[in-house]
């Protein structure tokens, strides 16, 4: 029985022994925070998703503008950790990307990175490897596939 591909986010890939399948293409949003492209860890960041088979769809450096921090941080006015995250995610540059993979391609990036806190993150994730204080935890990753959504749009508009 051949199965249809017909979701505007499928597309057909090689599957084991060469057969083509179906999957849903899903995507997410990562920034790689200043820390982390302070302390040269864009590369290996990146090169851990690669290896969990998720495509780096777009990249860029950036220094990102106080306007759109805020944008992107909306939900957290008025939180005590507020202010010092928009100051600290415009005083250096950030790599932002779109990755590419299968459904719910969010939880396995939020997987890889670990929770937020580095000293409660596990070994083996980028923030249980790399990480040392909360406030400066390397990577922020879509927490949901709408906040995925939402935040690709907020950087890449021409990919909403």
């Amino acid at each position: 029985m051949r199965r249809s591909c017909t979701s505007l986010r499928a597309i057909w890939t090689r599957a084991a022994r060469g057969l083509l399948d179906c999957i849903v293409v899903d995507r997410t949003l990562v920034i790689i925070k200043p820390d982390g492209v302070e302390r040269g860890l864009v590369g290996e960041i990146l090169a851990r998703f690669e290896r969990k088979l998720l495509t780096i769809e777009l990249a860029e450096m950036r220094h990102l503008e106080r306007a759109v921090v805020e944008r992107h941080y909306s939900e957290h006015v008025g939180k005590p950790f507020y202010e010092p995250t928009v100051e600290f995610m415009t005083s250096g540059p950030v790599m932002v990307v779109v990755l590419k993979g299968p459904l719910d391609t969010w939880k396995i990036v939020r997987s890889l990175v670990g929770v937020t806190n580095a000293a409660d993150a596990a070994a083996g994730t980028i923030r249980g490897d790399f990480g040392i204080v909360t406030s400066r935890n390397l990577v922020h990753a879509s927490d949901s596939a709408e906040s995925a959504l939402r935040e690709i749009g907020i950087f890449f508009p021409h990919l909403a």
